[in-house]
């Protein structure tokens, strides 16, 4: 009676066995699928890089169940693109997790690889050939080449280039040329020991912006959508009146790559919320809406500080890449020139409890002119120790050989002819004044170095002035001496030829005209040499000469503060060239 039916019974048999199969292979670990999306369908990762502008907030994470880490930042964002990024401090942070550079910075501020495999550095220090990584995919799954570089470069070099001016000035003196697809060269116009550190600049997909030319870049809708190499991906944009959290999810195609492997990424997602006001963020670590908060200068720091001491919240001290210090007008005071009173004033000045006193948790004395953690940082240089008996005596020898040699006495500058002879006041042995800006923690530190010195027979005042007035008076040099603040920026290197070099007066950082011809040659040498080990030892020399013949006085390393909630784990905070290295280690990050 069936036979008639053979053929259907055949077919729902097999029709059975397939539905069997598929069940299996569905229930399967080794079967990759991509992530659903809201409507439950499979999603390609071009989906998923780009945004959703109105997203309902998910429910807060349990406390002891953090699956996504939740930090606030204050702004707003602009451009997620790495080559605009620097022009706003939140686009920056947030795109340090999304695109890398051909180099990255370890703990110590060196150079290592990162889209960069290798490189090979001609003789005479002109010619990088750089090698890429070829197991690289960018977040749509596309690999990356040396095309992306070039492409990259090309926009950099443009003159219409609507990001920062310095960086495009540097790159429109570099050439770049592919060897290869995974092979890139680039030629300086002279040898430029930094240039590792430049390489750092994220790199840009071609394919994602083919045709785009550097004038369109500002505006492009890639801004909103990127699509980068780094650790993690744009998930989605949280707001429905603006843009109030931007949501971070762990690259898949960076967890195939062999550093991914390596890393647990107990962080998943990384939830960027924005506040309009520090007071706004803090309040909500402080209510544990957030898990995090960084300070981004020295008022703040002083309330994350206390906040996490009142709430229980883990806090993470380093120093910033900057340096305080008090510099002399070598060029419109004489006697700064001589040697015996820059001695005199760095043995009369007790550097370490006047910052412990003035900047107390906000700042750490400085020992050099060169960032602590740093690969080139030399601990207990010979500076003189604190001796107001022994200050007093330079100051009387300095008198003497001022008068004998028309004022400008130090051995170690040359005598101009005809400079005015500085004669002792009548009220002490030298006047001068101290300019600062009009702010009360640099005030009270002013203040604080000219009662140490009065005790030298030495009259000093404060001259407190606004910021716009303070920049006029530092860069025609209308000033005796002045508290600066000298940052090296987005630079990682410890390359400061701009703050001491006798060339980079008056058109440059040296306000005060420092001119002392030996620390010039070592930072020419410095810079040219490509050469980690040989910049070592001249940077060695340098920070010696420059506490022996005390060409200023460092006075603080301002701190970067760091706070998380205690479920964050393995926070590990390095050599802080950017706000940004707090996320340096994020893969080995985990909650309780």
């Amino acid at each position: 009676m069936l036979r008639g039916f053979r053929w259907q019974l055949a077919a729902l048999l097999l029709a059975a066995g397939l539905f069997v199969v598929s069940l299996t292979l569905r229930d399967s670990p080794d079967v990759e699928t991509p992530p659903p999306t809201e409507a439950g369908q499979p999603a390609t990762q071009e989906v998923v890089a780009v945004p959703t502008t109105a997203v309902t907030p998910s429910t807060p994470v349990p406390a002891g169940q953090l699956v996504t880490y939740r930090e606030a930042l204050v702004g707003s964002i602009q451009r997620l693109n790495p080559l605009l990024a620097g022009l706003n401090p939140v686009d920056q942070d947030i795109t340090a997790l999304i695109f890398e550079g051909l180099t990255r910075t370890n703990g110590y501020g060196e150079p290592v690889p990162a889209l960069a495999e290798r490189w090979v550095i001609s003789s005479d220090g002109l010619e990088y050939i750089v090698f890429l990584r070829q197991d690289v995919l960018w977040q749509d799954g596309i690999q990356f080449s040396a095309a992306d570089v070039i492409y990259t470069m090309s926009l950099l070099r443009a003159p219409d280039f609507p990001g920062p001016e310095a960086l495009g000035d540097f790159w429109r003196t570099v050439e770049t040329e592919q060897l290869g697809d995974f092979v890139v060269r680039f030629r300086l116009t002279q040898p430029l020991g930094t240039f590792l550190d430049k390489l750092r600049v994220g790199i840009l997909p071609e394919h994602a912006l083919s045709g785009t030319r550097a004038a369109q870049l500002d505006d492009h809708p890639f801004n909103l959508s990127p699509i980068g190499t780094g650790p993690y991906q744009l998930e989605s944009f949280v707001g429905t009146g603006g843009v109030q959290a931007v949501d971070l999810r762990v690259s898949p195609v960076y967890r195939q790559r062999p550093e991914g492997q390596a890393a647990p990424f107990g962080i998943e997602r990384v939830s960027f919320r924005l506040f309009g006001t520090f007071d706004e963020a803090l309040v909500a670590l402080q209510s544990g809406e957030v898990d995090g908060l960084a300070a981004s200068e020295g008022s703040q720091r002083e309330v994350l500080f206390g906040a996490a001491a009142q709430h229980d919240l883990t806090m993470y001290n380093q120093i910033e890449n900057t340096l305080g210090v008090l510099i002399f007008n070598w060029e419109s005071v004489p006697f700064f020139r001589e040697q015996r009173v820059r001695v005199a004033l760095e043995a009369g000045l007790n550097r370490t409890s006047i910052i412990e006193r003035t900047l107390p948790n906000l700042a750490v004395p400085a020992g050099s002119p060169l960032m602590p953690g740093s690969w080139a940082y030399v601990p207990d240089l010979p500076w003189e120790p604190y001796d107001p008996a022994a200050a007093r005596l330079l100051l009387a020898q300095a008198v003497e050989r001022i008068g004998r040699t028309d004022g400008a006495g130090d051995e170690t500058a040359e005598v101009v002819e005809g400079e005015a002879t500085a004669e002792p006041p009548p009220s002490g042995l030298f006047s001068f004044s101290i300019l600062t800006p009009d702010d009360p923690a640099r005030v009270r530190l002013a203040q604080e170095i000219a009662t140490q010195w009065a005790q030298l027979d030495l009259v000093v005042a404060v001259e407190p002035v606004d910021l716009t007035a303070y920049q006029t008076r530092l860069d025609t040099g209308d000033f005796d001496m002045a508290l600066v603040e000298y940052a090296l920026g987005d630079s990682a290197d410890p390359d400061v030829y701009g703050f001491w070099h006798q060339g980079q007066y008056p058109d440059g950082a040296n306000y005060g005209g420092a001119d002392d011809r030996r620390i010039s040659e070592l930072l020419e040498r410095a810079r040219r040499d490509p050469y980690g080990m040989n910049r070592i030892i001249e940077y060695r020399e340098f920070q010696r000469v420059f506490a022996e013949r005390v060409i200023a006085l460092p006075l603080y390393y301002p701190l970067f503060t760091y706070v998380t909630s205690p479920q964050v784990q393995g926070v590990q905070i390095g050599f802080i060239g950017l706000p940004s290295d707090r996320f340096r280690n994020i893969g080995e990050w985990s909650a309780r």
